[in-house]
């Protein structure tokens, strides 16, 4: 069997497509933008049918006018974890509320921790709640859209409802399962229907299946809508972190997975199910493999909003300037909780600080800064993941902040980890078409199309400035807390007056 493997990720801004052979190689690569409602504070959504359904039609159809081979296999991923109400045919009932960036359930996540107990919903889920867990913005939605509730008989996240549109199978992978917290058992595999009938009473949950198996195949509708020939394999898919480690080889027990984005994200693989309660435990994509997981509200959101107020330089520029400026931006110590923090505080009410500021600082030092405040906040998740029992051996760094070189430098001089970057960075839909090879035997669970271009090796010189500042940056949170949230809650319009 050969052919071509086809590979579509939904990201919070755009969606990326990729068409590969099954020894890795890239016939073709397709992009497309596309937008994020935010129509309240806290809250944070995207149209199902006008972001998913559309680029996903729009950028396989592009591919499709590039192949050079039939297309053997299919696998999505996305943005997760999401819910997406859909009513028995699957029709979506209202835009879908997406992951930890959403924090509109706060009253519920409170809630369903008394319910069950933060402890036993750690050892039993492996996460504790918070913004980024399904069941609470599950409750959210019974009480505050009830109409929307009665009629909910289907949930979705972005790859399972492609693969529901795709092939007509409801289904969700194990390891998007398994941030449905608290709804799914990591120690057992499966949905906690006792839980699951409390919180969302009468819903039926999709079927249960890895990443790499076919969940369906492309139904004569979809065909007609895509291009892809009926009956083109589809597989489960999962959510879009966890397909661009698979991209880069992270699948294998003591692989770590740094990526540089919008957030800073960041998985391990380990053998046995790990907990800390500054951490996220899931299930991995292969079978028997389980997860730590982190991810900081802000990292290039952070050297975004910079630029912006600067009035649009470009990086190139912000980055020369940061890099003329001594490591430590004389001084200069930056919490980079613009947006709250997810991973290892859980506090929403979390808010940005710059410390140490004078009138000497530049525009350079406050860049640099910025930058080294997300390698603090990496080196804060190491550190967790060190005390859960994980904390890698091999880390692999990919992203768009990688390009460059001062960014990675500053995380490997903070951190003291060396780490290397792959040649091939096209992200998740590399790391879903190798997944569609994988589930139709075009590859196998040890196929890996990732190579090592580069290695960061962290400074020595550096270690001690950085360990000194490091305390700093750990002192501050929880010396401002306190503050931090009355400023929040005047912010939200809900401080006392």
């Amino acid at each position: 069997m050969s052919g071509l493997l086809l590979g579509v990720d939904i990201g919070t801004s755009s969606s990326k497509g990729v068409l590969a052979r099954p020894d890795g190689g890239i016939v073709a690569t397709a992009q497309r933008p596309h937008g994020l409602s935010m129509p309240r504070p806290g809250w944070a959504e995207h149209d199902p049918e006008g972001v998913w359904w559309e680029d996903f039609v729009a950028i396989c159809r592009e591919l499709l006018e590039r192949a050079d081979d039939r297309v053997a296999a299919v696998c999505t991923s996305g943005i997760g974890a999401c819910l997406l109400p859909a009513d028995d045919a699957g029709n979506p009932l209202r835009p879908a509320i997406l992951y930890g960036i959403d924090t509109r359930a706060a009253r519920e996540i409170e809630e369903l921790t008394g319910w069950y107990g933060e402890r036993t919903i750690l050892e039993r889920c492996g996460s504790p709640l918070s913004s980024q867990a399904v069941g609470p913005k599950l409750l959210w939605l019974r009480r505050n859209e009830p109409g929307v509730w009665e009629r909910t008989r289907k949930i979705f996240m972005a790859s399972s409802f492609l693969v529901w549109r795709l092939t007509g199978e409801y289904v969700l992978d194990h390891h998007s399962a398994s941030q449905c917290d608290p709804l799914y058992d990591l120690r057992e595999y499966r949905w906690i229907g006792e839980w699951a009938e409390e919180i969302a009473p009468g819903l039926p949950l999709p079927r249960l299946l890895w990443p790499a198996e076919v969940a369906g195949r492309v139904t004569p509708e979809a065909a007609r809508a895509t291009g892809l020939p009926a009956g083109t394999p589809v597989a489960a898919g999962t959510i879009d972190a966890w397909s661009e480690g698979a991209s880069v080889g992270v699948q294998r027990p003591g692989d770590l997975m740094l990526m540089y984005g919008t957030t800073m994200f960041i998985i391990e693989v380990v053998s046995e199910p790990l907990h800390h309660p500054g951490l996220w435990g899931t299930t991995g994509i292969l079978p028997g493999t389980r997860n730590l997981a982190a991810g900081m509200a802000t990292s290039g959101a952070l050297t975004g909003w910079l630029r912006e107020i600067s009035g649009g330089l470009p990086y190139e520029r912000l980055t020369e300037e940061a890099a003329a400026v001594a490591p430590g931006s004389d001084g200069l110590v930056v919490l980079p909780y613009f947006a709250g923090e997810r991973t290892p505080l859980f506090d929403p009410k979390a808010r940005g600080l710059i410390g140490g500021l004078t009138l000497s600082h530049t525009r350079g030092h406050l860049y640099r800064a910025v930058l080294e405040a997300t390698a603090y906040g990496v080196r804060h998740i190491f550190e967790s993941m060190r005390e859960a029992g994980g904390g890698g051996e091999r880390l692999v760094a990919v992203g768009g902040g990688t390009k460059g070189g001062l960014w990675t430098q500053i995380v490997s001089d903070v951190t003291g980890r060396s780490q290397q970057l792959p040649e091939q960075t096209i992200g998740a839909s590399y790391g879903d078409a190798l997944l569609a090879a994988r589930a139709v035997g075009l590859a196998d669970e040890d196929t890996d199309w990732c190579t090592i271009a580069d290695t960061v090796e962290p400074d020595p010189s550096n270690r001690g400035l950085y360990d000194e500042l490091y305390r700093v940056y750990r002192e501050l949170y929880p010396a401002t807390r306190e503050q931090m949230h009355r400023l929040a809650e005047m912010q939200e319009g809900t401080a006392p007056r």
